[in-house]
């Protein structure tokens, strides 16, 4: 088939975005306390409980609204957009390993799908609430594949999810324990199954980058380099020391065009991690303080105020922000670029902004490599 005629093909976050998939609020559950993660509401010193069951109706009306707008504006820039199915998240889950109460939402598919070339990816996922949420996604799947000769449908192995896969200790450590745990990079997740969430990793043509985290450990990023490497692609793993709770990479390293990448200011990259982007010519740019704090985040979300920065380029020139972030769309427009603004603020208590509430089908363009040099 014809290079102009895949349905499926995307090798890196700027190229023009050309079909994307948008989440959906419909059925969402709060998340339940597991191994994995433990929610809290936030600025309450964890004194209130955090809910349990459905989201209120007002709070999934209010994501749905803005999440229908982002399908706009993007159809409006020439976007084909796709949605999921629903499902129901109040259904509780048992296996032979473990037991949750309901699943969570389907707003993020970032977190459970990628595409990287022709190729569809399923993570493992690392939370047990979210074991299928590939759900939401299969039927779209399925019509790619049916409809895309050339596209290549892969499903990671499913870990156990037992109790032996996580650090039980985790939630409960001191802040010293913490502290040394986390620059070894050892974190709620064990080192023996195979781990990944798709959001851990960000797409440079032949090299995919993957960050190692609390929802992706070592053993993720060596299948995944196995798996990848058949392709003749570079799977390089990344690691942000001073991140306390490390968990998708969005919202601390953000390639915008070829030879820029947005960082966090509070989350540098290793030093000899960085030497590889430097002597390719890359640049860095700290994405400025965020407007809100992360004391004023609403208060049932469990990601930290860098939600910021969780952009969603639809061509090397354009990028979409949330609405309220001035500062960061100030320092765009100086970078050269045209800023769309979008109000997202009622979304991210279901887990996400921008970026991670998309999941590119096809983008412009094929798979360059962008690190010739070694450092």
């Amino acid at each position: 088939m014809a290079d102009r005629e895949q349905l499926v093909r995307s090798w890196n976050e700027w190229d023009r975005l050309e079909e994307v998939v948008v989440g959906r609020a419909d059925g969402a559950q709060f998340e339940p306390s597991e191994p994995a993660c433990r929610p809290s509401v936030r600025g309450s010193g964890a004194i209130d409980p955090f809910p349990s069951g459905a989201k209120s109706r007002s709070s999934i009306e209010l994501a749905n609204n803005e999440l229908d707008n982002l399908a706009s504006v993007l159809v409006d820039r020439g976007v084909k957009v796709q949605r999921p199915t629903a499902v129901d998240f109040s259904i509780g889950l048992r296996t032979p390993s473990f037991a949750v109460p309901n699943q969570y939402c389907a707003v993020c598919p970032r977190d459970v799908m990628i595409t990287i070339g022709p190729e569809v990816l399923e993570a493992t996922m690392s939370r047990r609430a979210r074991f299928f949420e590939y759900q939401a996604y299969r039927p779209l799947v399925y019509d790619y594949w049916r409809s895309d000769p050339d596209m290549i449908w892969s499903v990671a192995p499913k870990p156990s999810m037992n109790d032996e896969m996580y650090n039980q200790g985790f939630w409960d450590q001191s802040a010293a324990e913490r502290h040394t745990s986390m620059h070894s990079f050892e974190f709620c997740v064990t080192q023996d199954e195979i781990v990944f969430d798709a959001a851990d990793m960000v797409r440079f043509g032949r090299d995919v980058f993957v960050q190692e985290s609390m929802t992706t450990n070592r053993a993720g990023i060596e299948w995944l380099t196995r798996h990848l490497s058949q392709r003749g692609l570079r799977v390089r793993p990344l690691h942000f020391p001073l991140d306390r709770f490390p968990s998708h990479i969005d919202c601390t390293f953000v390639p915008l065009r070829p030879g820029l990448v947005l960082t966090n200011p509070e989350r540098p990259l290793r030093e000899d991690e960085s030497t590889l982007f430097l002597t390719n010519g890359w640049e860095f740019v700290d994405a400025p303080e965020p407007v809100l704090s992360d004391k004023s985040m609403p208060s049932y979300c469990q990601s930290s105020k860098w939600l910021s920065m969780n952009v969603l380029s639809i061509s090397p020139t354009t990028v979409i922000c949330e609405a309220s972030e001035f500062p960061l769309h100030e320092l765009l427009s100086s970078l050269g670029f045209e800023v769309i603004e979008v109000p997202f603020r009622n979304v991210f208590e279901f887990g996400g902004s921008l970026h991670c509430a998309t999941w590119d089908i096809r983008r412009e363009g094929a798979c360059e490599d962008w690190f010739p040099l070694l450092p």
